[in-house]
């Protein structure tokens, strides 16, 4: 276990500044009802914060070559129509690094991006930063920004507790704990982390026939951490060792230890990259980037341990080819699950047996490419994908009787969109 004890202030933010965009002329209102009710609406929007890839990813190719920018300009804003899932622009807050992780806290006051520098070697050390939400249109405000704990943090969550931002830094291989001060702001790590074991294969035991898809078995690469509904355990992937690893949470002191046993591992090659708890906490669904497989396992809520159960895979019976899985999510009301492919370009539709076990029902074309990752408004009526490689978000309204998807034609420009989050003013802080 290591400290860090350095921060970067929000003075020294690097090139992050704000420029907030001219927010459009106001239409009709979007909602219908009263004058009332749709005064009151414009007064407390649903709003939607999107991350993007917005500086170059240098450090990554063994060539050592340069990469032009992302096409993201930072957390862009959007307010978004409640009853047709159409977004329309509010701002963006600029940022000189890639925010590509955002997370709101329960009360909607703040938010957090987890910054992909535009250096990733493992050596170069990302950032996460705070800002406070403006409860009456939305807008951010920087608070600070501190270090992540490693190279190209690539997710952040925050505990139940609320009292803590954990962060998985893809390039660098650990996971850090960040104490969430009484205003909001980030302080230095209380823990660090780093990944140990023996680097999978470069060929996923579960690959489709045919498969090239390659990405995280050069080193450790953590890619996702959470925790459990409790808040006794915190679950964290690595991709680059094909494991799952479970530790206790010290809600005193912000501090990491191994659980007993400490992790979980998949098959060899296979990657798990993201993970979704079903509402009962018993079920545990993770997806293998390349492997492209869902995998559940039975989640012992008392001992923090995971016992598999089902594989299954995220494509269609017969796929072959190259594919790399992103994101996955169980539907709120746990009777169905969804699962992403990259290059299929996908979101696979699953429905939850009464045991938890999945069944395939089919899937549905993003209308774009390489759907990195997607979210449901907090209605559960549309999904959001962000297709990274289209530079555009697709809408779609959900089916809550078959899990079914049906696209709504609304595509939103958006610069190499990473991930979608909601705060909905209309409740109170």
């Amino acid at each position: 276990m290591h400290q860090n004890t350095s921060s970067v202030p929000a003075g020294a933010s690097r090139r992050a500044f704000l420029q907030t965009s001219a927010v459009l002329a106001a239409g009709a209102p979007w909602i219908a009802g009263s004058d009332n009710a749709q005064s009151a609406e414009a007064k407390a929007p649903l709003m939607a914060y999107v991350g993007t890839f917005s500086s170059p990813l240098r450090d990554v190719l063994p060539t050592q070559v340069d990469l032009p920018p992302g096409n993201g300009r930072g957390i862009h804003l959007f307010q978004v129509d409640r009853a047709t899932g159409a977004l329309t622009p509010r701002g963006v807050y600029e940022l000189g690094t890639s925010p590509s992780c955002l997370v709101v806290n329960a009360a909607g006051t703040r938010l957090y991006s987890a910054n992909e520098t535009d250096r990733v070697g493992a050596t170069n050390e990302g950032t996460v930063s705070a800002f406070a939400v403006n409860r009456a249109d939305g807008q951010l405000k920087l608070l600070n920004t501190v270090r992540s704990g490693g190279a190209g943090p690539t997710y952040v969550s925050i505990h139940p507790s609320g009292k803590f931002v954990l962060v998985a830094n893809y390039f660098g291989g650990s996971v850090a704990v960040l104490p969430i001060l009484p205003d909001g702001s980030l302080g230095a790590a209380t823990d660090i982390q780093t990944d140990q074991g023996t680097v999978g294969p470069k060929q996923a035991k579960n690959a489709p026939p045919g498969s090239f898809a390659f990405s995280g078995h050069d080193r450790t690469h953590a890619h996702m951490i959470e925790a459990d509904a409790s808040g006794r355990y915190v679950l964290h992937v690595d991709l680059g060792l094909d494991q799952i690893f479970v530790w206790k949470f010290d809600a005193q002191k912000g501090v990491l230890a191994p659980n007993d046993p400490p992790s979980v591992t998949l098959p060899p090659g296979d990657g798990p990259r993201h993970f979704s708890f079903h509402p009962n906490g018993r079920w545990f669904y993770s997806i293998q980037e390349e492997g492209s497989t869902v995998v559940l396992f039975d989640y012992d809520t008392a001992k923090g341990r995971l016992t598999p159960r089902q594989t299954i895979s995220s494509l269609p019976p017969g796929f072959a080819g190259s594919n790399f899985c992103s994101e996955i999510m169980v539907s709120g009301d746990g009777r169905f699950l969804y699962a992403g492919n990259r290059l299929h370009d996908t979101t696979a539709i699953f429905a939850i047996g009464t045991n938890g076990t999945l069944t395939y029902l089919g899937e549905e074309h993003t209308r774009g490419n390489y759907p990195r990752s997607f979210n449901f408004d907090p209605t559960g009526q549309f999904l959001y994908v962000c297709n990274q490689r289209d530079d555009n978000l697709a809408v779609f309204r959900v089916d809550k009787q078959t899990g079914g998807l049906k696209f709504t034609g609304h595509y939103t420009p958006v610069g190499n969109p990473s991930i979608i989050v909601f705060l909905d003013l209309a409740k109170n802080g």
